[in-house]
């Protein structure tokens, strides 16, 4: 499986395709960061993400994407711009019929490196070991988006499998 990590904001949003599975050894596809100057408009700005993003999906052709879940934070003008960038990401998987799964920072933290705390130098350190890099993705957003990859890869498919078994195991309509 093919998953796209997005990593999103107005300023840096880090793009990650890692390919895996559970129990499988994961390898990074692509790895960067769309940057856009701070004074662009944002409707600009979100526009040359979208055409980025538009470019990978058609290049990597992902079976998901993983976009990192917005929570709130102090500054205000900072959530806005990773929500507008989130949304982005979104309709660009969405239209063309791409999964997409939204994953927590903490979760994203735990999945990768066991612990829900980790800072960015254990997640870069832990996504460097897994995806056997030689060097470490840098900046701080590229190594998040390649563990949103990863996350996906590790629970997004065990969430699916569950789900499945759940489903398979429910009585058929009407035959109660």
């Amino acid at each position: 499986m093919r998953v796209l990590g997005v990593d999103p904001g107005l300023t840096r949003c880090g793009l990650g395709v890692v390919d895996g599975s559970i129990g499988r050894t994961l390898s990074a596809v692509a790895v960067d960061v769309i940057r856009t100057p701070a004074d662009l408009p944002a409707a600009l700005r979100l526009v040359r993400i979208e055409v980025v993003l538009e470019e990978w999906i058609q290049r990597y052709t992902p079976d998901a994407v993983a976009v990192e879940r917005v929570f709130a934070q102090h500054n205000v003008r900072t959530v806005m711009g990773t929500a507008q960038v989130s949304g982005v990401a979104m309709v660009v998987a969405a239209r063309r019929g791409i999964p997409v799964a939204l994953h927590t920072p903490s979760e994203v933290k735990a999945a990768v490196t066991g612990s829900g705390r980790a800072d960015k130098i254990q997640i870069t350190t832990m996504v460097t070991r897994l995806l056997r890099l030689t060097q470490r993705p840098t900046p701080a957003d590229a190594a998040d988006a390649l563990a949103l990859a990863i996350c996906h890869l590790w629970r997004g498919q065990a969430d699916q499998r569950l789900a499945a078994a759940v489903a398979a195991a429910r009585p058929p309509a009407g035959a109660r």
